[in-house]
Protein backbone atom coordinates (compact mmCIF):
# COMPACT_ATOMS: atom_id res chain seq x y z
CA UNK A 1 0.00 0.00 0.00
CA UNK A 2 1.31 3.34 -0.87
CA UNK A 3 0.10 5.29 2.50
CA UNK A 4 2.20 2.33 4.14
CA UNK A 5 5.23 3.81 6.14
CA UNK A 6 8.43 2.22 4.73
CA UNK A 7 11.00 0.58 7.63
CA UNK A 8 13.50 2.86 8.47
CA UNK A 9 10.94 5.58 7.46
CA UNK A 10 10.75 6.92 10.93
CA UNK A 11 14.25 6.54 11.92
CA UNK A 12 15.30 9.01 9.05
CA UNK A 13 12.37 11.63 9.57
CA UNK A 14 13.69 11.48 13.61
CA UNK A 15 17.50 12.53 11.87
CA UNK A 16 16.09 14.64 9.84
CA UNK A 17 14.40 16.48 12.53
CA UNK A 18 17.63 16.67 14.88
CA UNK A 19 19.40 18.37 11.65
CA UNK A 20 16.94 20.83 11.60
CA UNK A 21 17.04 21.38 15.28
CA UNK A 22 21.24 21.79 15.12
CA UNK A 23 21.02 23.68 12.02
CA UNK A 24 18.24 26.27 14.35
CA UNK A 25 20.40 26.09 16.79
CA UNK A 26 23.45 27.33 15.31
CA UNK A 27 21.52 30.01 13.57
CA UNK A 28 20.70 31.82 16.80
CA UNK A 29 24.48 31.71 17.83
CA UNK A 30 25.44 33.01 14.77
CA UNK A 31 22.36 36.24 14.61
CA UNK A 32 23.74 36.58 17.88
CA UNK A 33 26.96 37.33 17.43
CA UNK A 34 26.90 38.28 13.50
CA UNK A 35 23.12 39.87 13.80
CA UNK A 36 20.96 38.91 10.71
CA UNK A 37 22.36 40.98 7.94
CA UNK A 38 25.49 39.78 8.87
CA UNK A 39 25.01 36.09 9.42
CA UNK A 40 25.17 33.93 6.62
CA UNK A 41 23.88 30.63 5.28
CA UNK A 42 27.87 29.27 5.29
CA UNK A 43 28.41 30.69 8.77
CA UNK A 44 25.26 29.27 9.64
CA UNK A 45 26.39 25.65 8.54
CA UNK A 46 29.52 26.32 9.75
CA UNK A 47 28.83 26.36 13.12
CA UNK A 48 26.09 23.65 12.86
CA UNK A 49 28.72 21.27 11.95
CA UNK A 50 27.56 20.57 8.12
CA UNK A 51 28.59 21.05 4.98
CA UNK A 52 26.07 24.24 2.68
CA UNK A 53 25.01 21.70 0.39
CA UNK A 54 23.58 19.97 3.48
CA UNK A 55 22.24 22.74 4.79
CA UNK A 56 19.90 23.83 1.85
CA UNK A 57 18.49 20.19 1.66
CA UNK A 58 16.87 21.70 4.50
CA UNK A 59 16.32 25.16 3.89
CA UNK A 60 16.18 27.39 0.98
CA UNK A 61 18.32 30.52 2.06
CA UNK A 62 18.87 32.51 5.23
CA UNK A 63 14.83 34.02 5.05
CA UNK A 64 13.87 30.69 5.66
CA UNK A 65 15.93 29.92 8.37
CA UNK A 66 14.93 32.83 10.30
CA UNK A 67 11.51 31.92 9.77
CA UNK A 68 11.89 28.95 11.20
CA UNK A 69 13.40 30.28 13.91
CA UNK A 70 10.75 33.00 14.33
CA UNK A 71 8.44 29.67 14.90
CA UNK A 72 10.33 28.08 17.51
CA UNK A 73 10.60 30.98 19.42
CA UNK A 74 6.77 31.63 18.50
CA UNK A 75 6.20 28.47 20.46
CA UNK A 76 8.17 29.42 23.23
CA UNK A 77 6.52 32.60 23.84
CA UNK A 78 3.26 31.64 23.78
CA UNK A 79 4.28 29.93 27.60
CA UNK A 80 6.14 33.31 28.71
CA UNK A 81 3.08 35.11 27.66
CA UNK A 82 0.73 33.02 29.34
CA UNK A 83 2.75 32.53 32.56
CA UNK A 84 4.68 35.98 32.59
CA UNK A 85 2.51 38.37 30.99
CA UNK A 86 -0.46 37.30 32.94
CA UNK A 87 -3.07 40.28 34.41
CA UNK A 88 -4.70 36.88 36.36
CA UNK A 89 -1.36 37.11 37.97
CA UNK A 90 -0.72 40.67 38.49
CA UNK A 91 -3.67 41.84 39.99
CA UNK A 92 -3.48 42.66 43.55
CA UNK A 93 0.10 43.48 43.18
CA UNK A 94 1.72 46.65 43.22
CA UNK A 95 3.13 48.16 40.05
CA UNK A 96 6.91 47.64 41.19
CA UNK A 97 6.42 44.26 42.17
CA UNK A 98 4.60 43.70 39.30
CA UNK A 99 7.10 45.17 37.04
CA UNK A 100 9.92 42.83 38.51
CA UNK A 101 7.52 40.12 37.94
CA UNK A 102 8.13 40.81 34.16
CA UNK A 103 11.36 42.38 33.58
CA UNK A 104 13.35 39.56 35.39
CA UNK A 105 11.82 36.56 33.71
CA UNK A 106 12.04 38.65 30.24
CA UNK A 107 15.76 39.53 30.57
CA UNK A 108 16.29 35.42 31.47
CA UNK A 109 14.59 34.37 28.33
CA UNK A 110 17.00 36.62 26.23
CA UNK A 111 19.98 35.43 27.70
CA UNK A 112 18.44 31.61 27.14
CA UNK A 113 17.82 32.48 23.81
CA UNK A 114 20.76 34.72 22.36
CA UNK A 115 19.23 34.97 18.99
CA UNK A 116 15.47 35.95 19.89
CA UNK A 117 16.97 39.76 20.15
CA UNK A 118 18.10 39.49 16.36
CA UNK A 119 14.28 38.52 14.91
CA UNK A 120 12.18 40.40 17.63
CA UNK A 121 14.13 43.32 19.66
CA UNK A 122 14.67 45.26 17.15
CA UNK A 123 12.79 48.16 15.46
CA UNK A 124 14.51 47.97 11.81
CA UNK A 125 13.43 44.62 10.99
CA UNK A 126 14.09 43.53 7.52
CA UNK A 127 10.68 43.34 5.48
CA UNK A 128 11.48 39.57 4.54
CA UNK A 129 10.97 38.59 8.20
CA UNK A 130 7.98 41.35 8.96
CA UNK A 131 5.42 38.77 8.29
CA UNK A 132 6.71 35.77 9.99
CA UNK A 133 7.36 37.73 13.28
CA UNK A 134 4.43 39.94 13.11
CA UNK A 135 1.70 37.67 14.77
CA UNK A 136 3.98 37.34 17.93
CA UNK A 137 4.36 40.88 18.20
CA UNK A 138 1.06 41.74 18.09
CA UNK A 139 0.15 38.64 20.42
CA UNK A 140 2.88 40.28 22.75
CA UNK A 141 1.31 43.48 22.66
CA UNK A 142 -2.34 42.36 23.03
CA UNK A 143 -1.10 41.27 26.14
CA UNK A 144 1.20 43.81 27.64
CA UNK A 145 -2.33 46.09 26.64
CA UNK A 146 -4.29 43.47 29.31
CA UNK A 147 -1.25 43.48 31.59
CA UNK A 148 -1.05 47.35 31.27
CA UNK A 149 -4.62 48.09 31.56
CA UNK A 150 -4.78 45.96 35.06
CA UNK A 151 -1.59 48.04 36.08
CA UNK A 152 -2.81 51.16 35.18
CA UNK A 153 -6.87 51.38 35.13
CA UNK A 154 -8.54 54.43 33.68
CA UNK A 155 -6.44 54.43 30.55
CA UNK A 156 -8.57 55.09 27.71
CA UNK A 157 -8.52 53.10 24.47
CA UNK A 158 -6.05 55.66 22.69
CA UNK A 159 -4.32 56.46 26.08
CA UNK A 160 -3.85 52.71 26.58
CA UNK A 161 -2.82 51.75 23.24
CA UNK A 162 0.12 54.64 23.45
CA UNK A 163 1.32 53.84 26.48
CA UNK A 164 1.67 49.93 25.57
CA UNK A 165 3.52 50.91 22.15
CA UNK A 166 5.79 53.31 24.77
CA UNK A 167 6.64 50.39 27.36
CA UNK A 168 7.20 47.59 24.58
CA UNK A 169 9.90 49.54 22.47
CA UNK A 170 11.44 51.09 25.87
CA UNK A 171 11.72 47.04 26.85
CA UNK A 172 12.73 46.57 23.11
CA UNK A 173 15.71 49.19 23.24
CA UNK A 174 16.73 48.22 26.82
CA UNK A 175 16.96 44.17 26.60
CA UNK A 176 19.76 43.91 24.05
CA UNK A 177 21.74 46.17 26.10
CA UNK A 178 21.10 44.44 29.32
CA UNK A 179 21.94 40.76 27.02
CA UNK A 180 25.30 41.85 26.18
CA UNK A 181 26.18 43.66 29.57
CA UNK A 182 28.77 42.11 31.77
CA UNK A 183 27.14 39.76 34.44
CA UNK A 184 28.90 41.68 36.83
CA UNK A 185 26.98 44.79 35.67
CA UNK A 186 23.96 43.13 34.50
CA UNK A 187 21.85 43.36 37.51
CA UNK A 188 22.34 47.01 37.95
CA UNK A 189 20.99 47.12 34.27
CA UNK A 190 17.73 45.63 34.72
CA UNK A 191 16.98 47.68 37.79
CA UNK A 192 17.67 50.87 35.49
CA UNK A 193 14.80 49.14 33.15
CA UNK A 194 12.23 48.66 36.08
CA UNK A 195 12.83 52.30 37.31
CA UNK A 196 12.42 53.68 34.20
CA UNK A 197 8.91 51.70 33.30
CA UNK A 198 7.78 52.16 36.86
CA UNK A 199 8.49 55.49 36.61
CA UNK A 200 6.82 56.04 33.11
CA UNK A 201 4.24 54.20 33.78
CA UNK A 202 3.04 55.87 37.24
CA UNK A 203 3.33 59.17 34.87
CA UNK A 204 0.73 57.04 32.32
CA UNK A 205 -1.77 56.70 35.34
CA UNK A 206 -1.85 60.62 36.48
CA UNK A 207 -4.56 62.62 35.13
CA UNK A 208 -3.48 65.03 32.25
Amino acid sequence: MTGDVKPGEPRRQARGQRRIEQILHAAATVFAEQGYEGATTNAIAGAAGISPGSLYQYFKNKDDIARALADHYAERLAAFRSEVLSAEAAAGLSLPTAVRGVVGPLVAFNLAHPGFKSLFARTDMPASLRAAVAPVQQAVHDRVAVLIGTLVPGLDAADLARTTTVVIQIVRGMIPLIAEAAESGRAAMTEELQIVLVSYLETAGRPR
